[in-house]
């Protein structure tokens, strides 16, 4: 039976992988990310790739199956990441405010397959629709904290709800990791004797 390592330590990701019903563990990656492109699609495949073969790497372990993800926010063409301060978050809040951007997943699966280490990369795309918010209303939410350590300064699991007008496409890509189309890609990726503890 495989074990199913997961190179983030993001709460969100496990408390997703978790809600499927995975049983993994976590081994946060440590590598340097190095980013060559500027399109948010390929950033996020590069990234999530990075830190997927890196935890690989150090693991040595034939049995392991591990899972790297990366998330950006996309709005206008630039890429928006996690805001270092309030002060970038409140930016990022009024860009997005009555707009429509897309937050991009990008999902990397390492494995063993015929005594060779593979890969897989894929990435899931959602639009996401806010409605306007008020500068009090940005400001109150930026003082939660709840924005600094999230992509676009948002979370769509917390108070900024109250902003979502919409979405188009899946929403637990929104909050960190596509977990329905990450459980097909792992049935695809493992061999069908070792499939059955998904």
């Amino acid at each position: 039976m495989s074990r199913i390592i997961l190179a983030s330590a993001s709460p969100r990701r496990r408390e997703l992988l978790l809600q499927i019903g995975l049983q993994f563990e976590v081994v946060e990656s440590a590598c340097e990310e190095k980013i060559e492109s500027s399109l948010p699609e390929e950033v996020v495949c590069e990234l999530s790739r990075q830190k997927a073969q890196d935890v690989w790497e150090r693991l040595q372990d034939e049995k392991a199956v591990v899972i790297g993800a990366d998330t950006v926010v996309a709005f206008d063409g630039r890429i928006l990441g996690k805001p270092k301060d309030e002060a970038e978050a409140c930016l990022m809040l009024q860009s997005l405010s009555g707009n429509t951007h897309q937050v991009y997943t990008g999902v990397t699966i390492c494995y063993t397959a015929g005594g060779s280490m593979l890969s897989h990369t894929f990435y899931e795309k959602t639009e996401v629709d806010f409605y306007p918010m008020d500068e009090k209303e940005i400001r109150d939410y930026v003082t939660t904290g709840d924005p600094l350590d999230k992509a676009g300064a948002y979370g769509i699991q917390g108070r900024c709800a109250a902003y979502i007008k919409g979405i188009r496409g899946d929403y637990n890509n929104v909050v960190g990791l596509p977990v329905g189309r990450l459980y097909q890609e792992l049935k695809e990726c493992l061999p069908d004797e070792e499939s059955g503890h998904l």
